[in-house]
């Protein structure tokens, strides 16, 4: 649970995950992928994030790491959507913990 909490521990993530749970309202159609079936492009929400591709990928791949997000490639473009599955679990043992 550690690693979950260390990864939601920071703004960026916090955003990036509350914008995939309803990525039609807060992304532009993409020319590849679907944004609810094959998530959203890297290079999407790092122009929405305000910062360069590489410095994204360092949080995509936090959250992808801790479970939260799970990443899909399409061509060379990496997509990414939430895994509410896992987000479910993370929040049932934070309310068990508190």
């Amino acid at each position: 649970m550690l690693s979950e909490l260390r990864a939601v521990a920071s703004e960026p993530r916090l955003l990036i995950l509350h914008w995939l749970k309803d990525p039609v309202a807060h992304f532009p159609p993409q020319v590849d992928g679907d944004l609810v079936a094959d998530g959203v492009c890297g290079r999407s929400i790092a122009g929405k994030l305000g910062m360069t591709q590489p410095s994204a990928t360092v949080h995509l791949k936090i959250l992808e790491r801790a479970g939260l997000i799970r990443g899909k490639r399409i061509r060379q473009w990496v997509f990414y959507r939430r895994d509410e599955e896992r987000i479910a679990q993370l929040k049932r043992m934070i309310e068990g913990e508190l």
